[in-house]
């Protein structure tokens, strides 16, 4: 019996995969057992094409293919070169030994030709994980897969070069890891005139990592504030942006010669969108737009019209930064720990309390429409502005305030005064540490107390200021969170 080490994808994970073959003496059959699906049992006809395009043979015994572990249902194309190898080398025509150490992934064509497969940076990382030295991907998959740490990997572009690589007739060739920066058009703050206010507030939630939700009517400036938020913020690390083009290359998501980025990812999903497309889903399982922003932002224009479900499911992720889908047959983790924004009008006609224009909403539809966003959701919003329209003197004049690059070295400085304290953004400080990391003196735990009494606050909330007020002294460089601090962290609670 021939095993063959490969990977089957799980959501965003890659699961390794045992590809077990076996000839038989009996009349010739394939059989593929292991829970596959139709694109995997389908993969006989391919196999057989590939095979003899590849100028070898077929066996012309019973093939007996067993995929384990057998309770995971398998499912995309890329299980179809390991089982290719697997019916080769249990006919003689590849020594078994040549397997050890190595894992392959890849789709085959009926002319032998290996076709790039969605998610194989996270196979490749789950071969790895298995004991894979090696792993022999196809040829438009190598730019992503060679991202994958400890493992050595191999393009190959057809059967035939596999078969030859195995036989020690051919070597494949080595690919050269390239780091390459996704080139990205700089969006800069000091575009948007007048907003002050709301400039502030935009600085202090990429120094924290804070949620935003920005109100006003339309036209003030919402939208453009929202998307150049990402340039304000440091670049992803190592880990997280392999994590992030994981999610990425898993959901279809990337070209397949695109550079992973260094840039956090900015998400702004329409409010039209299925709690599939944004919480994720499917069959088989893709990650929704909540983790195609993981270590990133997620912009959620027009908050109200969301889908009333997909928002308080936002609750749970927003706590957790995760999304479990549960089904009868499967379970599974999707990572999404992002950072929400949203913009909302003040009403359905967007002008409620906007001096010179005439709102034209009842009492009772701005009562509708206030309830579409519910208390413990924008419980978890940390920071709220509300915008007023821009004067056309304001609009015509100079640019002025600060620019996205003097704001960033601001939040890089405080960033790192946070990463001293071993988080990674003191929107992420634990309930448990929160007392030691915020290290609030005693005028601003009074005037906090008397705010939760007053406003109210809940507990949730309360919390929540003091990592604010946290941001606002990282900010000014302080070593304690002072009354001022959490003062101004008061003036920025959203106001609904």
């Amino acid at each position: 019996m021939i095993r063959v080490l490969s990977a089957a994808l799980m959501g965003v994970t890659g699961v390794p995969v045992e590809v077990e073959v076996r000839l038989s003496s009996q009349l010739p059959a394939v059989d593929v057992v292991g829970l596959p699906e139709a694109a995997v049992r389908e993969s006989v006809s391919r196999i057989r094409g590939a095979i003899a395009a590849a100028g070898l043979s077929f066996p012309d015994r019973r093939v007996t293919v067993n995929l384990a572990p057998a309770e995971l249902r398998k499912s995309g194309t890329g299980l179809d070169l390991p089982m290719a190898v697997g019916i080769l080398a249990a006919s003689g025509l590849i020594e078994p030994a040549r397997l050890a150490g190595r894992a392959l992934l890849g789709e085959l064509a009926l002319d032998g030709r290996l076709r790039a497969t969605r998610g194989s940076l996270a196979a490749v990382l789950a071969m790895r994980e298995a004991g894979a030295r090696e792993a022999i991907v196809a040829a438009a998959s190598a730019s992503r897969a060679q991202h994958a740490p400890g493992i050595e990997v191999f393009p190959a572009a057809d059967l035939a070069a596999v078969v030859a690589h195995l036989r020690d007739e051919k070597a494949l060739s080595r690919p050269r890891v390239e780091r390459s920066v996704q080139p990205t058009e700089e969006l800069c703050l000091s575009d948007i005139r007048g907003q002050r206010h709301a400039k502030n507030a935009l600085e202090v939630a990429a120094a924290g990592g804070h949620g935003l939700l920005l109100s006003g009517p339309p036209g003030s400036g919402k939208t453009l504030l929202a998307r150049r938020l990402p340039g304000l913020l440091p670049p992803l690390r190592d880990e997280e942006r392999l994590e992030t083009f994981c999610v990425l290359d898993a959901a279809g998501a990337v070209s397949v010669d695109e550079p992973i980025p260094d840039t956090p990812p900015f998400r702004a999903p329409h409010h039209s969108a299925s709690a599939a497309g944004l919480l994720g889903g499917g069959h088989p399982i893709r990650p929704g737009e909540v983790s195609l922003a993981h270590h990133g932002v997620l912009f959620l224009d027009e908050l109200p019209e969301f889908d009333h479900r997909c928002l308080e499911s936002l609750r749970e992720i927003i706590e957790q930064g995760l999304v479990r889908i549960a089904r009868a047959n499967v379970r599974c983790e999707l990572p999404a720990r992002f950072q929400l924004v949203a913009a909302a009008n003040p009403c359905p006609c967007g002008y409620h309390g906007t001096p010179g224009r005439d709102c034209r909403c009842d009492d009772a539809a701005l009562a509708r429409y206030r309830r579409r966003l519910s208390g413990p959701l924008l419980d978890r919003l940390d920071l709220g502005v509300s915008l007023a329209e821009v004067p056309w003197s304001t609009l015509s004049g100079p640019s002025e305030g600060p620019t996205s690059a003097s704001v960033r070295e601001r939040v890089a400085r405080a960033r790192a005064r946070q990463h001293a304290r071993g988080v990674p953004c003191n929107a992420a400080i634990p309930d448990r540490k929160l007392e030691e990391m915020v290290h609030a003196d005693e005028g601003a735990l009074a005037l906090l107390g008397r705010a939760v009494q007053r406003l109210p606050l809940s507990a949730r909330a309360a919390r929540r200021v003091l990592r604010v007020a946290r941001t606002l002294a990282d900010l000014n460089a302080t070593e304690r969170t002072d009354r001022e601090a959490v003062a101004e962290a008061l003036q920025m609670r959203v106001v609904w």
